[in-house]
């Protein structure tokens, strides 16, 4: 593996501009009346030297579109015309998983194509360690990992880059207060901060002359026209900038790349609903039930969705316990009854359909628009439990309800069909790079999938890995307002999974690390964790192959954001 990946790295980017082939939008005016200017912010640090690409070959690179969901999980694609839609005309990853199943620290590897002991965000919000912060915001631009991120480099190789909706963790603002610095990498900044996650009254940013400024996005009455309503909606506005940004480049010399990252279908922060009767997964007005209509959950009637499209819901706990390395019972993290009956579950997952129609309309208009140069990638920030596992309303576990994305590409040279490659969210950094003709910095862990495009039976990685850091450290779970401490109960933790088994190493104090606990599951039978086989003699091989594959990982833990990956490590995957 570690010789193939750095042929792949060395030698793909040519092949790209070689196998160019296709893909194939409307839109709507950008600012509403009531989306104000507001202060401005300087650009935050400078980025490292890239070499440029001729003018020659610029116009020969293709453009990329990255649509990245939010908290969005795969009992959902069902629901999406778009996603299908990918699916069948695209390469199809089936086993596309996320480093950690937390909101910033998998957007903070998205963009550094790093694992969370590369990156130093550990936690969606900040919290100290030594002195220095755990995640959120603070811990990305602390360590670095702006200047780092993939958009630097394609920004710098002559692409006019942009991004569009929910950003990172505690990169906020407030009235009154100064705006955080803009990152660097971006052409085009329209980031929308926080209260987009209620959907409506928020602020968002874009740059004028390389300095940020920020719009207030005032909500209409609850008696305005429902239309007026949803065009205030957090997706709306989202939408409205992107296909703007689309529409303006499209015939320009410079290639483009835009990232569009909605909220939904996140539930709300607040426990005091925008809007009297907001659930606690809000839709646009127009995707809820109303006038007599049904809820519009796109492909599947709104009725149709029940707790059979939860694998594993209400499993009994008991036997998920984890176990020492001998085999003994260790303390079982997972002992609290689910709160929620499931009648609750069940209206959670129907509104959460209702709000990934937002997106879903969104990237039908941006496949309807994007010319056949183009590239389009779906996929999502993680995935959510809505009582699968006996677990109640969250995610930060390494099940596979919670690491177990969609990721669909559409575009130049993509041949359709389902791949075999486990893939992970870190491979996504070295792949827009390797689009974009240039060779993946050697600090990324991930790479390119590139090869995968033009040959769906390419498979050269066997394993990926998910690494978690207890958001009980910092006692600041982002959405403890309705979801309770569900996330801060997951242990810190390290885990492998194979196409066929995933194998858990628990730190159940969370801090020493010589209180582990081991879970181990086979997916050969099932496809949802139903009982804790690590100490089952018949699944002894496997266990073994993963217990090395783990401790092969943890001798690459200690490399460091800027450390240029050692070639045993990357053939850690093999």
């Amino acid at each position: 593996m570690g010789k193939s990946v750095q042929f792949v790295r060395r030698s793909v980017a040519l092949a790209c501009l070689l196998t160019l082939v296709a893909c194939g939008g409307a839109g709507g005016g950008l600012l509403g009346a009531s989306e104000q200017p507001s202060v401005q912010s300087p650009v935050a640090g400078s980025a490292m030297g890239v070499d440029p690409v001729p003018a020659e070959r610029q116009a020969k690179r293709p453009n990329i579109v990255l649509v990245l969901m939010d908290d969005f999980s795969m009992d959902l694609v069902q629901t999406m015309r778009a996603a299908r839609d990918m699916r069948r005309r695209g390469a199809s990853y089936s086993h596309a998983f996320v480093v950690d199943s937390l909101c910033c620290v998998s957007r903070s590897s998205t963009f550094t194509g790093q694992y969370p002991h590369q990156t130093g965000v550990r936690t969606n919000t900040s919290g100290t360690r030594s002195g220095m912060p755990l995640g959120g915001w603070p811990a990305f631009s602390s360590y670095g990992n702006p200047e780092r991120s993939f958009n630097v480099a394609l920004q710098q190789s002559g692409y006019t880059t942009g991004f569009v909706g929910k950003y990172l963790n505690e990169y906020e603002w407030v009235p009154g207060r100064a705006l955080p610095p803009a990152p660097p990498g971006w052409s085009e900044f329209n980031a929308v901060f926080g209260s987009g996650y209620d959907g409506w009254d928020f602020g968002s940013t874009s740059l004028s002359n390389g300095r940020l400024q920020v719009r207030q996005h005032d909500a209409p009455p609850l008696s305005a026209p429902m239309a007026e309503r949803d065009r205030a909606y957090a997706g709306s506005v989202i939408e409205r900038y992107a296909m703007d940004f689309i529409k303006d480049r499209q015939g320009g010399d410079a290639p483009y790349f835009l990232e569009v990252a909605p909220y939904a279908p996140h539930n709300r922060t607040q426990p005091k609903p925008y809007y009297p009767g907001d659930p606690v997964f809000p839709p646009m007005f127009r995707d809820r039930p109303h006038d007599g209509k049904p809820g519009n959950c796109g492909r599947v009637a709104c009725t149709d969705l029940t707790t059979r499209d939860l694998p594993g819901f209400g499993d009994d706990r008991a036997d998920t316990r984890p176990m020492t390395r001998k085999g003994k019972p260790a303390r079982a993290w997972n002992t609290r009854p689910n709160p929620f009956r499931p009648a609750i579950s069940v209206s959670d997952l129907r509104h959460r359909a209702m709000m990934a129609q937002s997106v879903d309309r969104t990237v039908r208009k941006i496949l309807r628009t994007v010319d056949d140069n183009t590239y389009v990638v779906f996929t999502s920030d993680n995935g959510f439990h809505l009582g699968q596992n006996g677990l109640a309303r969250g995610k930060g576990t390494a099940y596979d309800t919670d690491v177990h994305v969609p990721l669909y590409v559409v575009g130049p040279g993509v041949v359709k069909g389902a791949r075999h490659e486990l893939t992970s969210n870190i491979d996504l950094a070295p792949t827009f790079e390797e689009m974009a003709g240039l060779m993946p910095q050697p600090y990324r862990f991930g790479a390119s999938l590139v090869p995968t495009f033009g040959d769906p039976t390419v498979v050269r990685r066997n394993y990926v890995f998910f690494e978690h850091t207890a958001q009980a450290l910092t006692k600041a779970d982002p959405d403890a307002a309705l979801n309770g401490d569900e996330l801060d109960r997951v242990p810190s933790y390290v885990a492998v999974r194979s196409r066929s088994g995933l194998l858990i190493r628990y730190d159940l104090d969370n801090s020493t690390k010589t209180d582990y606990g081991y879970e181990f599951y086979s997916y050969k039978n099932r496809t949802w964790e139903k009982k804790n086989a690590f100490a089952q003699p018949r699944h002894q091989p496997e266990v073994r192959t993963l217990l090395a594959k783990l401790r092969a990982f943890d001798g690459c833990a200690t490399q460091s954001g800027g450390d240029s990956v050692a070639a045993q490590c990357l053939g850690v995957t093999s």
